[in-house]
């Protein structure tokens, strides 16, 4: 999609509103399917418990979903786009400690993808039993999950089309569904009154385990933000209120029915498909299902964007990402692709029904949403606002959702470990990549380049050296021009002396900005020692090989250099000489001057490293023209060694 068709996506448009449905409220729009369920947690129907829980969503959704991620964290946009980790490029500068709430808060949503299309798709399915008792739905669970799986391979864009015109029919669906039945017990409407919520807070007996059932309302707030950058805030901010009015519709209806019920044990019966009309139901179900596919879809896409942002940030390890249509936000990565559905499965063979699964799920997402409020108020803090409000939000979000994480950890015995589990594990991987690369920092050896300029003029000139390559081009991690990771002027000179007519340094930075794509061009000895810069935004694919070869193509156009073959034969008919990368591979080869932590630590590397893609494929280089040169960090020294010589 251009920058043009992407900004008139984001204005407001009913072609942006569309999107908006279909892509952002599929998770928090399917959540009436099993809300009210895990309240009454297939208990006796009680008043009081029924209009505390509906006040305790109705607010819940006001202040989490509205005031904090529509109304304040909508605001904190990278260049249009957001999530957890575009929050964290915009204060990571500024505190460097922030990037443990980023990599928590990404490993929770991750985690939170794997059990996002197991309960809501079984949630759907096991409608069917209402017309097929007896019907073994786990079955057609997998096969649904599975195949919405294997389809991430050939990218979504054709059925993505079609996703915010059935989300429209499903919050309509939703609406009317719920209006229909509040006049049957109008009484209902008196949960609006927050005195229910507070009563239910202080006087019901299980009062955590219904907090924890509360903010499953809620789950999906994450996803406004993170998917921002598909169709703007504004059109956003703009549907959440149709999207809002049929949630809290439904909701009243489900109440209005569970009133109707008084005193009876709900058991299996899901309130959402009692209030649909009999000869509505199988349509409903079909309905139901779509909205679930959708919503896990929704998940799955924002995954792959999570971490193709991780691999740019150096918090996850290198995986191929691929593109498969042009389609904006268009991604797959078939590790995560192959780690969510395993997810899944899992969580479906330890929990099988979604009201076990009702358990597990919340607990993820509320460290997310944790994670979330701190970078929020780091960002509010570096936009100067005023310091009373900061605190204010702060206090009042830190505290609801920890009031929620408590509510949720009595889950923990429940299902709730399973999630933390996985959530430890991705964090596990995050960290360890991240703090290995700052183990490995140490040790790099930067020198002065231009106390090189003279020994490298000579070596390109002396011809008694074989030419290794007419352009050898080297990754460096120098910030600065005037600096060289001493292990490459090591492989130029010492290592098998290369000669080339021209060396190239070529760096990359990774910029706080999502769709940078800049570059500058330093003659350091001209024509001889060119240092190249790119500045790529966290989004952008780094396809070294084929930028800088267009940033060669521009110096040729410009004649800021020549690349005709240096051979005679070969520059009598004008053909262009051979390039030639060299990668370096850094490895640290005395550990014990490292503590036990940083052992483990580059342990878990070394392991992570074996599924990782070579450093040559996570730049976009071209093998056929990379060569990989293993090189020590940390060389032993001689006088470390006794020895003693006999004559």
């Amino acid at each position: 999609m251009t920058a043009a068709n992407k900004s008139s996506f984001q204005k407001v448009s009913l072609a942006g509103l569309l999107i908006s449905l279909g892509i952002i409220f599929g998770d928090i729009g399917t959540s009436p399917l099993y809300v009210f369920k895990a309240i009454l947690n297939k208990g006796v129907i009680d008043r009081n418990l029924v209009l505390g829980g509906l006040s305790c969503v109705l607010w819940t959704i006001t202040l989490q979903t509205t005031v904090k991620y529509v109304i304040i964290t909508l605001r904190a946009d990278n260049k249009g786009e957001g999530g957890i980790l575009s929050l964290f490029s915009l204060v990571r500068k500024r505190a460097a400690w922030l990037i443990y709430p980023a990599m928590i808060g990404a490993a929770t949503l991750i985690a939170d993808g794997m059990i996002t299309p197991a309960i809501t798709i079984s949630s759907a399915i096991e409608g069917l039993s209402i017309q097929y008792p007896g019907l073994p739905t786990i079955p057609i669970v997998i096969v649904i999950i599975s195949f919405l799986f294997i389809i991430q391979r050939f990218g979504t864009s054709v059925v993505g089309k079609i996703f915010g015109p059935m989300m429209f029919i499903w919050f309509s669906t939703l609406g009317i569904l719920g209006f229909n039945y509040i006049d049957q017990a109008p009484e209902v409407l008196q949960a609006l009154n927050p005195y229910y919520a507070v009563h239910l807070l202080i006087a019901y007996p299980n009062a955590l385990f219904i907090v924890g059932a509360v903010f499953l309302c809620t789950t999906g707030a994450e996803a406004l933000y993170s998917d921002m950058g598909h169709c703007g805030k504004n059109n956003i901010q703009i549907s959440w209120i149709f999207v809002k009015i049929a949630l809290l519709l439904n909701y009243f209806g489900q109440g209005a029915w569970l009133l109707n019920h008084e005193n009876q044990i709900l058991g299996e019966t899901n309130p959402f498909y009692a209030i649909m009309p009999s000869w509505f139901i199988g349509y409903g179900i079909a309905i139901a299902t779509i909205a679930a596919v959708i919503a896990s879809q929704a998940m799955i896409s924002g995954s792959f964007t999570l971490i193709s942002e991780a691999v740019r940030l150096n918090i996850w390890p290198k995986v191929t990402i691929r593109y498969p249509s042009d389609h904006k936000g268009q991604l797959y990565v078939p590790s995560i692709n192959f780690i969510l559905w395993i997810g899944c499965m899992v969580i479906i063979y330890v929990f099988g029904e979604s009201s076990n699964m009702e358990a597990a799920y919340g607990l993820a997402i509320n460290m997310t949403f944790l994670m979330t409020t701190i970078l929020i108020g780091y960002f509010l803090h570096l936009k100067k606002v005023n310091r009373i409000i900061v605190w204010l939000f702060l206090l009042i979000y830190l505290s609801l959702e920890l009031v929620f994480l408590v509510g949720n950890g009595v889950k923990i015995a429940h299902g709730g470990w399973l999630t933390l589990l996985l959530a430890f594990l991705l964090f596990t991987v995050m960290f360890a990549w991240w703090a290995a690369r700052r183990i490995k920092n140490r040790f790099v050896n930067f020198i002065n380049v231009d106390n090189y300029y003279d020994v490298l003029s000579d070596l390109s000139d002396d011809e008694t050296v074989p030419r290794y390559a007419s352009h050898l081009v080297y990754l460096t991690s120098a910030n600065f021009k005037s600096e060289i990771e001493a292990k490459i002027i090591y492989s130029i000179l010492n290592k098998k002396p290369k000669r080339a007519d021209v060396y190239w340094l070529v760096h990359v930075d990774v910029m706080d900005h999502p769709h940078t794509r800049e570059y500058a061009i330093e003659q350091l000895i001209p024509g001889k020692l060119i240092r190249i810069d790119f500045k790529l935004g966290f989004r952008e694919e780094q396809r070294i090989s084929l930028l800088f070869r267009k940033v060669v193509e521009d110096m040729v156009r410009n004649k800021e250099i020549d690349i005709t073959s240096p051979y005679k034969s070969l520059k009598r008919h004008k053909i262009t000489g051979d390039f030639k990368f060299v990668v370096l591979e850094k490895v640290i080869s005395k550990t014990n001057q490292l503590s036990w932590k940083e052992r483990i630590i580059l342990e878990i590397y070394s392991f992570l490293k074996r599924f990782s893609l070579s450093e040559e494929k996570g730049f976009g280089l071209d093998a056929s023209f990379v060569t990989i040169e293993r090189v020590p960090l940390n060389i032993p020294q001689t006088s470390e060694v006794v020895l003693t010589r006999r004559n």
